[in-house]
């Protein structure tokens, strides 16, 4: 009778992902080029979603500067040094230090900066 409880779960969980499909991220990826490919790195793949689940939107959009619009910052290298914009949690202390290129430089050459979702970024790297 077990067994028939376990097969029957296997059925029911198939068939609610061939009904709905495969998962993306409500809120998509944003790639950040405007300053990677032209200093010799990979686009930058943020995963919004990812972060979105762990903290309110004001975390970055307020106590981080990073304004609501996608491509309105200017983010570079030299900022997360000082500490600013995704500096701030990637410090090695809090979140993974800036040492780990590949993991936000992750996206295939010639991305344009915007949000888009899922395949389309090969990204990210290890998320």
């Amino acid at each position: 009778m077990q067994s028939f409880f376990k097969l029957a779960a296997v059925i029911f969980t198939a068939g609610i992902a061939t009904t709905f499909g495969a998962a993306t991220a409500e809120y998509a990826d944003v790639v950040l080029n405007h300053n990677a490919e032209a200093s010799g790195e990979r686009p930058v793949i943020f995963p919004h979603w990812f972060h979105r689940i762990r903290f309110r939107c004001k975390v970055c959009h307020h106590e981080l500067a990073f304004e609501m619009r996608a491509g309105a910052n200017e983010v570079t290298m030299n900022d997360l040094q000082e500490g600013k914009f995704c500096g701030m949690c990637h410090d090695g202390q809090i979140a993974w230090g800036l040492e780990n290129c590949g993991l936000c430089h992750s996206g295939r050459p010639g991305l344009k900066p915007g949000i888009i979702g899922d395949h389309k970024t090969l990204g990210p790297g290890r998320w």
